[in-house]
């Protein structure tokens, strides 16, 4: 099993907002590869209720890249690959958004307009509810909820036991 597992943090409301990603990669269904950083979002702007979910804050971001700086280690991670999300059209719309914010086209990652979403599969499988703590917890996967990284690898793990 190949695949790429994906999560994004936002800084607002508005998805080219990325603030935070953690993509973790499956080669034969062995984690081969983590990533984590923080991104700089537009402006280093941030709304109230986003930093309670997740904690990051602008100084936390003001020294870092911003989404075009680190898309060359992202754009490696995640060229041709399946990719899965738990909410895949959250994440899947930052990706888009944020990379057509900053010029970037989508269509040069070569993959699907549509990802592996294990918050429906779950869902699929009965879990009430299907979201990303609940399924961890049904499931013993270790997770700090909204810190990308960690999500991304309990999303890989969720897959891994589809």
């Amino acid at each position: 099993m190949n695949f790429t597992a994906i999560d994004f943090e936002t800084a607002t409301m508005h998805p080219e907002s990325a603030c935070a990603v953690g993509i973790v990669t499956v080669n034969d269904g062995i984690i081969v590869d983590e990533f984590y950083t923080l991104i700089q979002p537009p402006y280093n702007h941030y709304a109230y209720h986003n930093i309670k979910v997740h904690g990051i804050r602008p100084i936390d971001t003001e020294n870092e890249k911003t989404f075009d700086g680190h898309f060359p280690q992202i754009q490696k991670r995640l060229f041709g690959r399946t990719i899965v999300a738990h909410n895949e059209s959250f994440d899947r719309n930052v990706l888009m958004r944020t990379m057509k914010h900053y010029g970037l086209y989508y269509d040069e990652l070569e993959i699907s307009d549509r990802w592996e979403c294990t918050c429906k599969i779950y869902r699929a499988k009965g879990y009430k509810p299907a979201n990303l703590k609940y399924c961890c917890e049904q499931n013993q996967i270790e997770l700090n909820h909204h810190e990308a990284l960690s999500d991304a690898r309990a999303c890989a793990k969720l897959y891994l036991l589809k």
